[in-house]
């Protein structure tokens, strides 16, 4: 505790001035960031929830699973299990 009493205390008023700006200028770049990349995971969700939604609905209308596959652009495997859980 001592020792960092000391640092700041050697510490100009602009150093310590420039380490806080710093400190939140990082803050609110990493908050940028992590919404930002919290919106394109939620966007890809939402995309392939979407993408199963209208295969199960194509499924209950009789489609070949190899059309909606082609349909959705979801794998043969993804539709066949979709198609095993309804």
């Amino acid at each position: 505790q001592d020792a960092l009493n000391n640092y700041y205390s050697a510490m100009t008023v602009a150093e310590r001035k420039g380490k806080a700006e710093g400190l939140a200028e990082g803050l609110a770049e990493g908050k940028a960031e992590g919404k930002a990349e919290g919106l394109a995971e939620g966007l890809a969700e939402g995309e392939a929830k979407g993408k199963r939604e209208t295969a199960i609905a194509m499924l209950a209308d009789g489609l070949s699973v190899e059309k909606i596959s082609s349909y959705t652009g979801l794998s043969v495997e993804e539709v066949d299990a979709l198609s095993q859980c309804n």
